[in-house]
């Protein structure tokens, strides 16, 4: 074997060299997302969403114990997308119409492969000649989410019809046939152009139809180990000359209740729900989700045409277990005979003290298969002892659970970036090393560190083992001549966003003097070219903090004065300074608290958040801009969900939510205390004008509630609707004696303006009205917060019991907002920063009431677009008073959708079980009375149709779809009763 001390044996020229990545995994919407989420040791595993399958039907924790049950899980975590799973169909040409009915796995992955080739430049770097291109992808060939949905309609619905004329024969025909058609009805239209989309040898094939590849295209499944043999498949095509670049990966999305399943059946699963490779607590794995791919070019080309290389394979190597006592022990010797292949190929000794850096394990965290795992490693690479350099070890299963088909493509390009970027990434839960460790070279990497081999090249290998004895590796060596070359640029005709953002300076000293001589001398890192340059990059240290959006030379002789006076500065100018901050390390005080704060529906429509989607990589929310009640109230709900996560993503994260009329809603929905298919299905279901509501008006008066409760002393339906602060309130009421309240303030030198809407909510005159929404409301299901709800109702946090949330959720439409009462609260518990999530003036009733006293309130969104701009300056308030934001998440999406491309819609991966009693308890559909009681004089209606708000409700949702569906199970529950 060759000495691997030197770099005299590097790569050969035909070998395979990583030019894109692409990566779609739980927590990462994108390749940027997936690398901070590695070296941060995030862990990305959470509880199954209710709209992926039912763990009210299926969930028990104590189904571990006894015999195995197929119905009967005792695991609900894993690794799941949900919102990260957007796809634009315009930007390929895709009809919109077909996306609902095809495998969500299909258009992830065309997505993905995309973002591959944006990382790798655009287009423009691929081959001229389109037939010189290939693509293979892993997949698995279990049934999809989409097909799942086929077998509900196919099967279910004539079993469902089989099931009554065997128990109750007496219904008729006829009857039977309206149950199961309204059972079919109720999963949506039949969608024959979608069928295509079922096929999962198509995963590949609509890649190389959509994208014009005209070399190799196909799907393959080898279970567990499929991305890495695609992977092997691809060298081998590059190698032998039939192709000039290859994408190879693997797509998995599948978490319907039979994989589920399965995998209890054969206890597979953690019962303790933690997954923990090579850890001796180590009980079982837990399943995940993703799609990755990498874009291979052979080396030589690759550096003929200066493309960034990520990293170089050196070797692939491919075996089987042969005959085994059962197909799902893994066998050493089969994974044994798979490394030593990749090794043999590369002509490298996998022995050799510096032949290896970092090892990317299967680890699965089943006792099992961890023990043949290191049993594998210490055959292969030899035991410890003296000369024998320790190997990282790490399992990207640990923080993303077990991926399946793309378990492989998980682990190759955490290890690709590892080399590229010269770090090892941690591994999470690997506290008690397993006994087996000892006697390997395997040493755990817990926590990220540098990486550097000396003058020996770094080197990374992948296992990846399949169910059923296929066992596959991959070498990862980085690129000749030391350092990676930087990403190669996108061209000017690439379609790709490529804008730059605002710069931003961030300065950080023991005292304003010390930070005033930054701001003097910058020096390295703190200047023009640096300071960030839009990615935030902090320069010194200490509890004095500054920081510029757009260090012109203006705002620096601002901050020169600020500086000199040595108190806060919040904002004014695109400046914050502060000399002691409320959170971090050096904060003031121990306990300070973050508030997001939710506006309703405020004069001016809610803004356009589309940009900040974009340079996220997030669905664009479908926003109407209707002038209505509902899409007012629709839109203000789509904006406040889509600016929560920017913000998350920003690594800005609240101690509690509140908002601020129909806010408080919002801060519900954000927090999880509804599903969120079951929020989509209702909003979905809403029509304009399709609430009643009686001729209320508003008018915000310049005065306290105090002074405007005297003012309607004597008058009949009018009162005060909104305490906002100490010198802004609202009163709402019927024309005439509104005009007189209004008469009688303009005496005492208080002004009023008439606000754009109608509707009475927060006064008890919209009480008649409530029923509309009150079943609407009780059947939306409900969760624990993930983060504690405070109500302007009641000035205190959510209930916990469900019963009286709901109530709750009422009196809120008959009862005044107290945000002043609010804003005191939480100042009194703690809270010092306070996030205005959406447009409004919520910021100028957190100043006026708080005035004198030390705190931050920052709107997160304008009314007037530029909303990166508007997060940039959320983020430097905020890092001014130690937060410490992700802000290269600011960065434009160089993977993101071209420019003009249509809005991206939210792919639906789940199948649960139809409702038919319209509960909508997991993500259903929703009923409310066909039609509401009369109010006790008829409603005049509002000319914005339907009315505009000011209040703080959810319109009225017309008769679903799924109306036969109850009405035919009437008719049979009415027939068997009598």
């Amino acid at each position: 074997m060759s000495d691997t001390g030197s770099r005299g044996t590097g790569p050969r020229p035909t070998d395979a060299a990583i030019v894109g990545m692409g990566a779609l995994f739980p927590g990462a919407g994108d390749l940027a997302a997936y690398r901070r989420n590695l070296l941060a040791g995030r862990d990305c595993i959470t509880q199954v969403p209710p709209g992926r399958w039912d763990p009210e039907v299926y969930y028990d924790p104590h189904a571990a114990e006894g015999p195995a049950r197929s119905d009967r899980f005792y695991c609900r975590r894993g690794g799941f997308l949900d919102e990260l799973a957007a796809f634009d169909p315009t930007r390929f040409g895709i009809m919109p119409a077909t996306v609902p009915g095809a495998e969500p796995d299909q258009l992830l992955a065309l997505r993905v492969i995309a973002d591959a080739i944006a990382d790798a430049g655009g287009q423009e770097r691929l081959p001229a000649d389109r037939s010189r291109i290939g693509v293979i992808l892993g997949r698995g060939g279990f049934m999809g989410v989409a097909t799942a949905r086929l077998d509900q309609r196919v099967r279910t619905a004539h079993q469902l019809a089989a099931t009554l004329r065997q128990l109750v024969p007496e219904l008729g025909e006829s009857k039977i046939s309206a149950v199961r058609d309204a059972f079919q009805e109720s999963l949506g239209p039949e969608r024959p152009e979608a069928s295509i989309g079922l096929v999962p040898s198509f995963t590949a094939a609509r890649t190389a139809n959509r994208l014009d590849f005209r070399g190799p295209a196909y799907t393959l499944d080898a279970a567990c180990a499929s991305s890495l043999l695609a992977v092997a498949q691809a060298v081998d095509l590059l190698a032998a000359g039939r192709c000039d670049s290859v994408v190879a990966g693997a797509v998995h999305h599948c978490h319907i209740a039979t994989l589920w399943s399965v995998f209890t059946q054969l206890r597979a699963l953690s019962p303790t729900q933690c997954i923990r490779p090579f850890d001796r607590r180590a009980d079982g794995t837990l399943l995940s989700e993703g799609t990755g791919v990498v874009l291979l070019k052979r080396l030589a080309d690759a550096e003929r045409d200066g493309d960034r290389v990520y990293a170089v394979i050196r070797g692939a190597g491919v075996a089987g277990d042969g005959r085994a006592s059962s197909l799902m022990n893994p066998r050493t010797e089969g994974q044994t005979r798979a490394l030593q292949q990749a090794w043999g190929s590369a002509g490298l000794d996998p022995e050799h003290p510096a032949a290896l850096g970092l090892l990317e394990a299967h680890g699965t965290g089943t006792p099992v298969g961890d023990a043949a795992e290191l049993d594998t490693l210490a055959r292969v690479f030899g035991p410890p002892g003296a000369g024998r350099a320790p190997i990282g070890l790490g399992s990207v299963k640990s923080m993303l659970g077990h991926t399946m088909q793309a378990a492989g493509i998980a682990g190759l390009i955490k290890a690709a970036l590892a080399v590229h970027d010269r770090t090892l990434p941690p591994t999470l839960h690997l506290d008690e090393p397993h006994e087996g460790l000892a006697r390997t070279r395997m040493r755990p990497v817990t926590e990220a560190e540098p990486w550097d081999a000396g003058r020996a090249p770094l080197r990374a290998g992948v296992n990846a083992f399949g169910f059923g004895g296929i066992n596959a590796h991959v070498i990862l060596e980085e690129a000749p001549g030391g350092r990676p070359a930087a990403a190669p640029p996108v061209p000017h005709t690439s379609p790709l966003r490529t804008a730059e953002p605002e710069r931003t300076v961030l300065l950080a000293a023991h005292s304003p003097a010390e930070l005033a001589e930054k701001l003097r001398n910058p020096g390295e890192g703190a200047g023009e070219e640096a300071g960030g340059a839009g990615f935030g990059i902090p320069v010194g240290d200490g509890p004095c903090r500054l920081a510029l959006l757009g260090p012109t030379p203006q705002r620096r002789a601002l901050a020169a004065k600020i500086l000199a006076r040595g108190v806060p500065w919040r904002g004014r100018g695109d400046v914050w300074f502060t000399p002691s901050p409320f959170f971090g390390p050096y904060a003031r005080e121990a306990g300070a608290r973050l508030a997001f704060v939710f506006p309703g529906l405020e004069a001016e429509p809610p803004p356009r958040v589309d940009d900040i989607a974009d340079r996220m990589s997030l669905p664009r929310p479908a926003v109407s801009g209707g002038s209505g009640l509902v899409e007012r109230a629709v839109d203000s709900l789509a904006v406040g969900r889509l600016l929560a996560r920017a913000l998350a993503e920003l690594g800005i994260i609240p101690d509690l939510l509140t908002g601020h009329s129909l806010g408080e809603w919002t801060a519900m929905v954000v927090a999880g205390m509804y599903p969120p298919r079951a929020v989509d299905t209702f909003l979905g279901s809403l029509r304009p004008g399709s609430l009643a509501v009686p001729d209320l008006v508003y008018a915000a008066l310049g005065c306290g509630a105090a002074q405007a409760a005297a003012a309607l002393e004597g008058l009949e339906r009018v009162a005060v609707s909104h305490d906002n602060c100490p010198h802004q309130s609202v009163v709402c009421g019927a024309p005439g004696p509104l005009a007189e309240a209004v008469r009688r303030l303009a005496a005492q030198g208080v002004r009023a303006q008439e606000m754009p809407f109608r509707s009475g909510f927060h006064t008890p005159m919209w009480a008649p009205y409530l029923d509309q929404v009150g079943a609407a409301f009780d059947a939306l299901p409900l969760r624990d917060p993930q983060v504690p709800v405070w109500s302007a109702t009641t000035v205190a946090p959510f209930p916990d019991d469900p019963s009286q949330v709901r109530a709750l959720v009422l009196r809120h439409l008959l009862e005044p907002v107290r945000f002043q009462h609010l804003t005191r609260r939480l100042y009194e518990t703690g809270v010092r920063a306070f996030v205005q999530v959406g447009a409004g003036s919520l910021t100028g009733f957190i100043g006026d009431t708080l005035h004198g006293e030390d705190h931050l309130a920052v709107a997160a969104a304008g009314t007037r677009g530029g909303g990166g701009a508007q997060l940039a300056q959320t983020a430097a308030a905020l890092w001014a008073e130690g937060i410490a934001p992700r802000w290269e998440r600011l960065a434009p999406s160089v993977g993101g959708a071209p420019t003009g491309a249509g809005a991206s819609v939210r792919l639906d991966l789940g199948s649960p079980l139809v409702l038919l009693d319209g509960a909508a308890a997991q993500g259903g559909l929703l009923f409310a009375p066909a039609d509401p009681p009369p109010p006790p004089n008829p409603p005049s209606s509002s000319p914005e149709g339907g009315g505009g708000g000011g209040g703080g409700a959810l319109p009225y949702p017309r008769p679903s779809v799924a109306d036969p569906v109850r009405q035919a199970l009437d008719a049979v529950l009415a027939e068997t009763r009598a």
